[in-house]
This record gives structure tokens, C-alpha cells and sequence, in this order.
């Protein structure tokens, strides 16, 4: 009897064991499944691992699509223009069909689509990864409409740096060159904004095309606009730089400039020198716009005094004084100031290449012939503006 109860307790007891023991494997089992289905490893749905091998090597790479969309790139370059040709150079080059965004039909024409590379840049803050869906897309409140080789750029890549500004880096070229297209496309290649922030977009180009203020107005008529303007002389050959650097069979600038030299007769058909009669473009934006609307950037003082110039536009966006002296340095090559390299960058910002070019060599009559020509419209341009530039 005693060796019996000794058999059941004995197996009781092993029985015992033997549930610690599984109890212990399944916690593991339990606690494993868990941990992987935490980290995204694990599939609650076991019937789409069969559809999961039959997706072909296209198909994986639009699943991953969507997050790569997420994702902020700095690979577009700031020089890029939204034209149907660069969208065509851009999608021949190998992009992922999902990379690209498709426009829809208007007036019978497809419309080119938007690279990948460009959009993500858009969305990119240096220095600060931000996913898509956080903020939304809104239309600019602040445009830099003017001037071409004014100073544009410098402008942009320095107010950039402000933590509650978000731009473009590309010039959209709307209100001149793709209205058609319509006010959503506009705002759809908008950075996307948080509370408190703005966003902003120059195209130069703006500010002497006709029927750009009108365009503005519809959009906004609270739209703050940003004219960056410099020497109109030396603003002329600065332009003519850049157009030589592209086309080294240009004429020589005294020819462009003049229809008679001997005459002294001015050649204002021709954009180089039509850009720089600032007051006949100003009368055009002021039928839409008052002059509170409109703040007018020394292209000079943008030079010497950066963080000055700087200043005076986040007063006039209402943004706390952020950048200062403290970002910037002079760069004896370039003869223009660079932002000093920020945290977590071995290299300061500077503009390409295609800023600082040396000017050619124009002979000094032709200087004070254009010099002439320009003075009665700077004068009347101090006035309007009720800033005296120092040109003359």
C-alpha cells in the first residue's frame, strides 16, 4: 500500500514538472511571437505570406514606395526649373515609375510629371528629417519676385536657416510661365508647413512679367512680396555673364546693349537692360498691391551687411530675429558672404559655382552711356520706393 501511494506521488510530481516545464517553453514561444510582431517582423495574417511570394520584384518595390516617399532627399539640385524638358531629362534617367507624379490631363496635353528627387528636396529642412505627413501644403505667403542676378538666391539659402521658414528650392516659375496648370498644382509643390511657420517661393522672373501681379492678387492680395534689386548697370552685366557662360559665341555686350552705339541710342528690347528699369515694372505691381505689400532688399547691402539686410526681412515677416552676424562669413574667392557650416556639417554653405563669375571687361563710355540712360528712372524709382539705393 505504502509503495503505492509512493508510484502516485511520484508521478504527481512529474506530472508537476512537466507543466512548469511546458508552461515555461510557451511563455518563451509567447514572449518571442511578441517581441517580432513589436519590431514589424512578424505577419498577424498568415494568408499574406502566400500573396507576399507571389508579388513580383516590381510590384515589392511600389509596397516600398510609399514610405521611401516619406522620406526627406537633398538630391535635387537648386538650379533645377520645372520646365517640360528638364521633367523629361529627369524621367529619362531611371527613375522608379513610382517616383514620378503624374499630372492630368489639361487642353489636351499630358502634362510633364514631377521627379521624385525634386519633390523630396521640397519637402526637406536642411539639417531636420520631416515626413510627409506632418504639417500641410499651403500656398506661399511670402514670394521673392525680383530681381534676375539681383540676389536672389543668397536671399533664399539665407533665410532658409530660419527654423520657421519653409521654401522651395526651386524656382516654380507659376504666375509666368505654368498658370494653366492651376492654383492646386501650384500649391502641391509646396513644402508642407507646421503652425507657426511660413512658406515662401521665389522666381525672379515675376517682377517684370506683366500679368504675374494679377495672377498674385487672385491667389492672395495678403501675399508679402520680396524684390531683391541691385545697380541695374552692373546688374546688366551680370546677366550677360551668365548668358556668355552658357553661349560663348555671344556678341560682345556693347553690341547687345546698344541699337547705335555712335547715337547712343539704348537697345531696351533687349532683357539684359529692360529688367533694370525698376520703376516701369514697380508701377505694374502697384495697380494690385500698396507699397506696405512690398519690401525692397539692397543687393549690395546683401554684400556688406548680410545679416542686416536679413534682418529687415524677418521684420517684415513677422519672424523672430534669428539669423545674425553669427552665421555668416566673408568669402575672399567668391566676394560674397557664406553661412558658416552648421552643426553636424565639416563645410560651409556657399552658392555654386555659377555665382561670382568674373564680368567680362566693358569699356567705360559704355559704362557711363548706360549710366545716363538708367539715372532718370532710379531717380523716380527713390521715390516710389522712398529708399535711396546709391547708384548714382
Amino acid at each position: 500500500m505504502g509503495c503505492s501511494i509512493w508510484r502516485i506521488r511520484h508521478n504527481f510530481g512529474h506530472l508537476k514538472a512537466q507543466s512548469k516545464v511546458s508552461f515555461f517553453f510557451t511563455m518563451i514561444i509567447i514572449f518571442t511571437y511578441l517581441f517580432y510582431c513589436l519590431t514589424g517582423i512578424c505577419d498577424p495574417l498568415p494568408r499574406l505570406v502566400n500573396e507576399r511570394q507571389t508579388l513580383t520584384s516590381a510590384n515589392k518595390h511600389n509596397a516600398l514606395g510609399s514610405f521611401r516617399d516619406r522620406l526627406d532627399s537633398p538630391t535635387s539640385s537648386p538650379q533645377h526649373q520645372p520646365s517640360a524638358q528638364s521633367h523629361q531629362n529627369r524621367t529619362s534617367t531611371g527613375l522608379p515609375e513610382e517616383k514620378k507624379r503624374t499630372i492630368p490631363y489639361e487642353g489636351g496635353k499630358a502634362l510633364p510629371p514631377m521627379p521624385y528627387a525634386v519633390k523630396a528636396r521640397e519637402d526637406g529642412v536642411d539639417g531636420i528629417s520631416v515626413f510627409n505627413n506632418f504639417g500641410t501644403k499651403k500656398f506661399p505667403q511670402a514670394i521673392i519676385i525680383g530681381v534676375k542676378k539681383g540676389g536672389t538666391r543668397a536671399l533664399l539659402e539665407f533665410l532658409r536657416i530660419h527654423p520657421d521658414v519653409r521654401a522651395v528650392g526651386t524656382e516654380p516659375h507659376f504666375f509666368d510661365r505654368f498658370y494653366e496648370r492651376g492654383l492646386q498644382w501650384y500649391r502641391n509643390l509646396m513644402p508642407r508647413t507646421l503652425d507657426g511657420q511660413i512658406t515662401m517661393e521665389k522666381t525672379p522672373s515675376y517682377f517684370v512679367t506683366k500679368e504675374a501681379p494679377g495672377r498674385v492678387f487672385t491667389m492672395s492680395r495678403s501675399t508679402k512680396l520680396i524684390v531683391v534689386v541691385r545697380d541695374p548697370v552692373t546688374r546688366a552685366i551680370s546677366d550677360y555673364t551668365q548668358t556668355l557662360s552658357k553661349n560663348p559665341g555671344l556678341p560682345t555686350f556693347q553690341y547687345l546693349a546698344f541699337k547705335n552705339f555712335s547715337s547712343g541710342l539704348i537697345d531696351t528690347s533687349w532683357s539684359a537692360v529692360r529688367i533694370g528699369i525698376y520703376a516701369k515694372h514697380l508701377e505694374n505691381w502697384l495697380q494690385y498691391f500698396p507699397l506696405s505689400s512690398l519690401l525692397f532688399v539692397s543687393g549690395e547691402r546683401l554684400v556688406t551687411d548680410p545679416a542686416g539686410e536679413i534682418g529687415r526681412v524677418q521684420d517684415f515677416l513677422d519672424l523672430k530675429r534669428v539669423i545674425s552676424d553669427k552665421h555668416f562669413y566673408f568669402n575672399q574667392t567668391k566676394g560674397f558672404p557664406c553661412l558658416k557650416k552648421p552643426e553636424g556639417s565639416s563645410h560651409p554653405r556657399c552658392l555654386g559655382k555659377s555665382k561670382g563669375r568674373p564680368h567680362p571687361h566693358i569699356p567705360e563710355e559704355v559704362l557711363l552711356r548706360l549710366r545716363d540712360f538708367y539715372r532718370p528712372f532710379n531717380l523716380k524709382f527713390y521715390q516710389m520706393t522712398g529708399q535711396d539705393f546709391g547708384w548714382d
